[in-house]
């Protein structure tokens, strides 16, 4: 099982100092809280994309992926996510091949529809159409990752005719996707029917949605014939703050639960927590907490908390790693692999799914004909090393 964070990139005052970092520090910040995750024994960084305040988190995730991967040594880097309406899928096709290529494999991505509404008129597109684009890009994306040449005609984007997308995917294994969603279950069906992995980033919702949700995509992924229910890719998000003694958590995060640009003035941080995966508390309640998760999520592959919210100051998030990878992470390893029987698969990797393929292979596209344009007379002549 893979344990590690997302960050949603706010940049948020802290309201017990009433410093707002800016958009440079709370970025440069967002690389050392990755290189720590890795420090400290964590298997994944994730990263959001947002276009608008109060957010710095890149509006290209993989420019700070490929930051990161500059940097570490065996961080999976990934997504939380993508969006699949607003961004062309000819662009994360290649943006996240090139990220393939630069971290050796050391990446999946997220795909998903946002939670930022005018996002959609931004980018030309209309919020009432969010469930067609998922759909549509993806069979795009889809296909350009494992298609040499492709010719695709749809409603969303102008047609292609004969397009290569490059680089092509390292070893000739596309990158591993998820499908994240908290309430539309088109894309646990979607996820199903590609025999992707789906992620539940359930922190703003009950168990007993998330149970839903997932009970859904694991039924459906047995339907199309991927494997048995469960044996399904399964990921789940959630939110933790903790201190030796649970009392001084609590106390230390409520002023930055109660002042949170996404759920602040609202539910107490007692009711947050009683109907939410939010565990405010010691490392002990944390790894009870989030071994409840498997109780309604089934054996899953991938855990990824939030740690960097609210405004919680540099040095804070730190020690929150600091105490995930030395007093959590090791003993939650030890239990969830002790509860999960032997044909439920890993998190999937690059290298293990090229093992399964029976080995990787360049899949580097010549195109013979005009060398300035690219264009070649017949799609034909493309030549394809092994």
């Amino acid at each position: 099982m893979q344990f590690g964070i997302f960050t949603v990139g706010d940049v948020t005052t802290d309201p017990t100092t009433g410093r707002t970092p800016t958009e440079h520090e709370r970025i440069k910040a967002t690389v050392a809280i990755a290189r720590k995750a890795e420090e400290v024994g964590l298997d994944v960084f994730a990263t959001g994309e947002h276009h608008n305040p109060p957010f710095a988190a890149p509006a290209n995730p993989p420019v700070l992926l490929s930051a990161v991967a500059a940097q570490t040594e065996r961080l999976v880097l990934s997504t939380s996510t993508t969006l699949i309406t607003t961004n062309d899928p000819v662009r994360i096709a290649q943006d996240y091949a090139y990220l393939q290529h630069l971290s050796d494999g050391r990446m999946d991505l997220m795909l998903g529809r946002g939670n930022t509404g005018p996002v959609y008129p931004w980018f030309g597109k209309d919020i009432r159409d969010g469930i067609p684009l998922a759909i549509e890009n993806y069979a795009l994306l889809h296909r350009l990752w494992r298609e040499d040449v492709v010719d695709w005609q749809g409603k969303y984007r102008t047609p292609l005719q004969g397009f290569t997308s490059t680089p092509r995917p390292l070893d000739g294994m596309p990158p591993f996707v998820w499908h994240g969603s908290i309430r539309s279950p088109e894309i646990a069906e979607q996820a199903a029917y590609y025999g992707d992995g789906f992620f539940s980033n359930h922190i703003f919702w009950p168990a007993s949605h998330t149970k839903q949700m997932v009970q859904l995509y694991r039924r459906r992924f047995e339907h199309y014939g991927h494997g048995s229910a469960d044996q399904a890719i399964v990921g789940l998000g959630g939110q933790v703050f903790m201190r030796k003694n649970s009392q001084d958590a609590v106390r230390e995060f409520r002023p930055y639960f109660d002042n949170a640009p996404v759920y602040g003035h609202g539910p107490s941080l007692e009711e947050f927590t009683s109907q939410t995966p939010l565990t405010v508390g010691s490392p002990q309640e944390v790894i009870e907490r989030t071994l409840s998760f498997r109780d309604y999520a089934g054996d899953y592959q991938r855990q990824l908390w939030l740690v960097d919210h609210a405004g919680l100051p540099l040095k804070t998030v730190l020690e929150q790693l600091d105490i995930l990878g030395e007093e959590v992470v090791p003993v939650l390893r030890k239990e969830f692999a002790a509860l999960k029987p032997a044909h439920v698969p890993d998190a999937p990797t690059h290298a293990a799914r090229v093992a399964a393929a029976g080995g990787g292979h360049d899949t580097t596209v010549y195109a013979a004909g005009d060398d300035v344009t690219g264009a070649s007379p017949e799609p034909t002549t493309l030549e394809v090393t092994k």
